[in-house]
């Protein structure tokens, strides 16, 4: 019999104890370490198998290039750096309902068309159901194999005998090893399933992806460790009550982190946003006080969002802070800046921030456009609408630099403004307004 020992889990970062705790001593969390059984499985008596391979010299590594597939979903294949790797383990994550099955179900519909064959594992689906999704879809193709099936041992074997191109584990908390005694979705059971998986990626140069839940924070539930694992980790953002879906990487070893991919949600299925501009700004049409567009970069592609900020007297002793799309943090530093270097009171206002479209903007550079929508909603002056705003703000109130300023100036342009205010001068058709500081700034926006 193999060996045996029971040992306490903790379900939120993976760490292992003895002896159960209330409290775990490594992410702090109340209640999470599960009792698991650790199965030993090499048994008495017996030698592993030796793994070990030789090390090589680094000017005796030849480099190889990455066999690239592209699923002609131009907006995710951005996101993944230009297309599916050969032998990636891919990571897709994001809340239920959201739209992640329905995503990877339209990527392998345009692969298998290429000849691929994909298999779709479902742990939560039956085929029927799958079948009906994929019918309204309008993806009716030979090459998609359909696998119910949750223990990884029969899921290899389905992969040993059709050799699949493709995989989609849907969901990696629904897999589990039958020699693990732990529930599924359990820390043991995601970190086996997941190495099991990689190891079929990497030695048999099949492309696998594993959707996972999300916990209430927002982070892919189950250990940490799962997110060193793999290779690429997607995001699927976005409001269930709204039509828009952000594809985002966290992390890639294939690619770029910082790009973003922009879907519509349709009945059809998730259409791609190609001007994701002109999508933010489709509402826009007339001057408001507090509403503000400035351009922010993703990656490498600059789009222009609204900022929109609502002034309210206050009615309770506190102040309310309420924001949408951007940090907390931040927008306590900008709202100190005003009042010291502006001399303008918003204690005894309630601040309410929203970015249009539903977009987190993490950069600085829309700090300036963020003090000037504040000190227009407070004025009760608005901002022409041919005039975009971009600009990193310091605690002394300067307007710093900002990167790639030409690309913003350039897409700013494009759609069809007439000025911008920002930190210098740049080549373009419209007219630029260099400014210095933001009392500068506020002048040229508000003395229209």
């Amino acid at each position: 019999m193999p060996k045996q020992s029971k040992r306490y889990v903790c379900q939120s970062c993976g760490y292992s104890s003895p002896q159960w705790l209330g409290k775990c001593p490594t992410c702090g969390e109340w209640s999470t370490l599960i009792e698991e059984i650790d199965v030993k499985l090499v048994q008495k008596g017996r030698q592993p198998i030796s793994t070990r391979v030789p090390s090589q010299s680094l000017s005796e590594i030849e480099i190889s290039p990455a066999i690239r597939t592209q699923t002609k979903l131009s907006e995710f294949d951005r996101v993944l750096g230009g297309g599916i790797v050969e032998g990636s383990l891919v990571l897709v994550g994001g809340e239920p309902g959201i739209g992640k099955s329905t995503l990877l179900l339209q990527a392998i519909d345009r692969i298998s068309g290429m000849g691929k064959k994909v298999l779709y594992v479902s742990g939560e689906e039956s085929p029927t159901q799958i079948k009906l999704r994929a019918s309204r879809l309008g993806i009716e193709n030979k090459n998609i194999n359909i696998l119910m099936q949750t223990d990884i041992l029969e899921i290899e074997n389905e992969i040993s005998l059709l050799a699949p191109d493709i995989i989609i584990i849907d969901s990696i908390q629904t897999c589990f090893h039958s020699e693990i005694s732990a529930i599924p979705g359990s820390v043991s059971q995601v970190k086996e399933c997941t190495l099991r998986l990689m190891q079929i990626a990497k030695t048999q140069h099949i492309s696998v992806f594993i959707v996972g839940h999300v916990t209430k924070e927002g982070a892919i539930a189950g250990p940490k460790t799962l997110e060193h694992i793999v290779d690429t980790v997607l995001y699927l953002e976005g409001d269930k009550n709204h039509f828009y879906r952000i594809l985002r990487a966290a992390k890639n070893r294939f690619g770029s982190t910082h790009e973003i991919g922009v879907f519509e949600m349709k009945e059809e299925g998730m259409t791609e946003v190609i001007d994701p501009s002109m999508m933010f700004l489709g509402e826009r049409k007339t001057e408001t006080p507090g509403n503000v567009v400035t351009c922010a970069m993703e990656g490498s592609r600059p789009f222009l969002v609204e900022i929109q900020a609502l002034m309210a007297s206050c009615v309770y002793r506190m102040p309310q802070r309420i924001v949408s799309g951007i940090e907390y943090n931040r927008l306590a530093m900008l709202l100190a800046i005003i009042e010291r270097r502006l001399g303008i009171k918003v204690y005894n206002y309630d601040v309410f921030i929203n970015v249009v479209g539903g977009l987190h903007i993490e950069e600085t550079a829309s700090d300036l456009a963020i003090i000037l929508a504040i000190v227009s909603g407070i004025k009760n002056s608005p901002i022409p609408q041919t005039t975009a705003i971009v600009g990193e703000v310091g605690l002394g109130g300067e307007v710093r630099p900002i990167g790639l300023l030409d690309k913003r100036v350039k897409e700013i342009e494009r759609l069809g403004f007439s000025k911008c205010i920002a930190p210098a001068k740049c080549k373009a058709n419209i007219k630029i307004i260099p400014i210095h500081n933001i009392k500068d700034a506020i002048n040229e926006a508000l003395n229209k």
